[in-house]
């Protein structure tokens, strides 16, 4: 309370309306000059905003390069793909400032409306609507536009666990209260990922409720015979089926499968191999040639590691390297709990899929039909990637 001092006669005074105010200033943080100082941009935060548009860029050069002969071959123009792209990364930009100025507990307390309509959209692949590309009946076309809903999957899943373990804290132990509805919610998401046939989908759902799960403080035996559970399942749905069985094991001997399964894998390193390096120069690249299939969205490293070389294969993956070591310092200096998880799951969002793409594109894992965060080919995944990095972006200004 600011209502009056004692002045030097010992008498009382009151303060004026400019002292008031600046008190008033003072408590809340807030600068002389209207700004308050733990929202101020600091070098965590442009860093991260300098790896995401950089990353974009690179995206839009490398969609351009690699989709130009599959737009012509297509009957469309060279450029078709890569307006498309375009289209949708000035959407995201404007999703994304949009996820960077509402205060990020807002969207936190939307968590469960969130959800619901994001599982209600991923019906829709099982409806005409839905179609079925590479195997995977993930995706709804309506028109004009093709978008994928379980990439709103991951979103959703972000925010409605950071605000459930976030408000609960104190009942972390509580099994009811707090892991129960955790991981019913990580069960169905990565239930509907499966069902859809998209288990790379599934795979990250799960790395990022095991992280927010983790850094909340829930106990470690849960986790570990949660983790152990999701492993179990998706060895199981992988055996249900003898495609998808020499499809994930292709990559243990990609020579002898270079004929088939792993034909897309050995022409990828192929194409590697071929960039040297410094590359062979932007555009002259002959991977996209109808060598890699999916070089524009899938496989997009080979393209890059293949007309920039070495040290651009080196730039992409330090700075995967940089955003999840930027991404981790704002969960640890976050301004509070849901902060903290929110931040750690989109890092973990954007690490894992970035690992698990380009551990495929070089043969070290198996090709499970991810794309590369922010550069991949897909309206869908770079809409929602841009806005899970406004989030961050919101979260990163804060910090101390």
């Amino acid at each position: 309370m600011t209502a009056v001092n004692v002045n030097d006669t010992g008498g009382f005074a009151i303060p004026s309306l400019k002292e008031r105010r600046k008190a008033v200033l003072v408590g809340r943080r807030v600068t002389e000059a209207g700004i308050r100082t733990d929202d101020e941009p600091n070098n965590v935060f442009y860093g991260i905003l300098l790896i995401v548009s950089v990353f974009v860029a690179i995206g839009l050069v490398m969609v351009l390069s690699a989709s130009s002969i599959v737009s012509v071959n297509s009957g469309g123009s060279a450029f078709t793909m890569f307006l498309k792209q375009l289209t949708w990364a000035i959407v995201g930009l404007i999703a994304a400032i949009g996820t960077y100025r509402m205060p990020y507990h807002a969207w936190q307390r939307l968590n469960k409306p969130i959800l619901a309509v994001v599982l209600g959209l991923n019906v829709l692949p099982f409806t005409p609507l839905g179609i079925s590309v590479n195997g995977a009946r993930a995706w709804v076309e309506m028109g004009p536009i093709r978008f994928q809903p379980s990439e709103l999957l991951k979103f959703a899943l972000i925010i409605y666990l950071t605000n459930n373990l976030g408000r609960r804290q104190r009942e972390l132990t509580d099994f009811a209260r707090t892991f129960r509805p955790a991981l019913f919610a990580w069960g169905i998401a990565a239930g509907v990922a499966m069902a859809q046939r998209d288990l790379g989908a599934a795979i990250v759902l799960s790395g990022i409720a095991l992280t927010v799960l983790y850094m909340a403080g829930s106990p470690v035996r849960w986790i570990a015979v949660s983790a152990i559970g999701a492993f179990v399942a998706g060895v199981g749905y992988i055996l249900t089926s003898p495609s998808r069985v020499s499809r994930w094991t292709a990559f243990l001997d990609i020579e002898a499968n270079k004929e088939h399964t792993g034909y897309q894998v050995w022409q990828s390193m192929l194409s590697i191999s071929n960039g040297g390096l410094l590359g062979v120069g932007p555009g002259a690249g002959t991977s996209k040639w109808g060598y890699v299939p999916l070089a524009h969205s899938d496989f997009i490293f080979t393209v890059v590691a293949e007309e920039f070389g070495f040290v651009g294969s080196t730039i992409v993956i330090g700075g995967f390297f940089a955003l999840t070591l930027l991404g981790f310092i704002v969960a640890m200096r976050a301004p509070d709990y849901s902060g903290a998880l929110l931040a750690a799951g989109i890092t973990v969002w954007f690490a894992v899929q970035a690992t698990i793409n380009i551990g495929g594109v070089v043969g070290a894992m198996p090709v499970t039909g991810l794309t590369l965060p922010l550069i991949s080919y897909g309206g869908s995944s770079l809409l929602i990637t841009l806005s899970a990095a406004g989030l961050l972006l919101n979260i990163a200004r804060k910090i101390h």
